[in-house]
């Protein structure tokens, strides 16, 4: 019997990204001129490349959004803070909103709960878009937790409780680990999972696959925070695991003799890539 490649079902662009990028893709086909995005779209280079192209420019702060005077700014799935959506307004550029309506919901809850007063945690890394747009939307800002330690140092001398999200991205095992360490501090605890379902069923399977297969690719942008998820998952079952972004970085590896490849990739890979993996994987083994 031939050796088998077992693709994820859930692999590849999520809901949100897809979305996004579709709505790049309306605005240069509506003509458009100039449009910018608000960072990269989507943690992919090869899809940004391909706008650049097409005349679409990534703008990477405030500071250069201020300079601009017309055109059309979209905003990526990662959301950004309320500050941002004032500048747009203020500078009376066009606004195309493509936040994830996962993430919205999150701007939403914080926004709502440090009004009432609450004190706000987001379990996720600092240096994620998405979080530092969250951030954007606490009224008296907000504690990041990304790891044990900081989870055991937390503290808040308040009577007011404590609202628990997450970045949509997070591991959930590691999220439910910290919210029992938060738990134990005796604060009155609002836990919210805000971990998108998609990138639940993509960890799941992700690692359902890495134990059955002998070698495991995943595919996804060095950035891109999910994909890096995806590659810890699948590496603690999974000896043989190769992280690439094209199919040129997989061809630098030299696989062992196997039965059964797995192939997972991160929300951000457009799905002819996880295709020609495939057939390479098919072909070559």
């Amino acid at each position: 019997m031939g050796m088998r490649v077992i693709v994820a079902k859930s692999a590849g662009f999520c809901f949100g990204v897809k979305r996004a990028v579709e709505r790049v893709y309306e605005q240069v086909e509506n003509g458009k001129k100039p449009i910018y995005t608000y960072g990269p779209i989507i943690h992919n280079e090869e899809v940004v490349k391909d706008l650049e192209e097409k005349g679409v420019r990534v703008i990477d702060s405030k500071e250069e959004l201020e300079t601009l005077s017309e055109g059309t700014v979209i905003i990526r799935s990662h959301g950004v803070g309320q500050d941002i959506y004032d500048l747009i307004r203020e500078r009376r550029l066009e606004l195309v909103d493509a936040t994830c309506p996962f993430v919205r919901k999150i701007h939403k809850i914080v926004k709502r709960e440090s009004e009432a007063g609450n004190a706000i945690v987001i379990i996720g890394s600092r240096i994620h878009p998405e979080v530092e747009g969250i951030r954007g939307w606490c009224k008296n800002g907000a504690e990041v937790i990304e790891n044990e330690e900081q989870a055991l140092k937390y503290e808040k001398n308040l009577d007011h409780p404590v609202c628990i999200v997450s970045q949509t991205t997070f591991n959930y095992k590691k999220f439910k680990n910290l919210v029992e360490i938060l738990s134990k501090k005796g604060y009155d605890n609002n836990v919210i999972n805000t971990i998108c379902s998609a990138t639940e069923e993509r960890q799941l399977e992700a690692r359902e696959l890495a134990e059955k297969a002998d070698a495991m690719i995943v595919i996804g942008g060095r950035h891109s925070s999910n994909t890096q998820k995806l590659f810890e998952i699948c590496s603690s079952k999974c000896d043989d695991t190769y992280y690439i972004q094209t199919l040129d970085d997989l061809e630098q590896y030299s696989f062992p003799p196997v039965d059964c490849v797995g192939i997972t990739a991160g929300a951000s890979t457009p799905n002819h890539l996880i295709k020609e993996v495939q057939e390479h994987v098919r072909d070559e083994l």
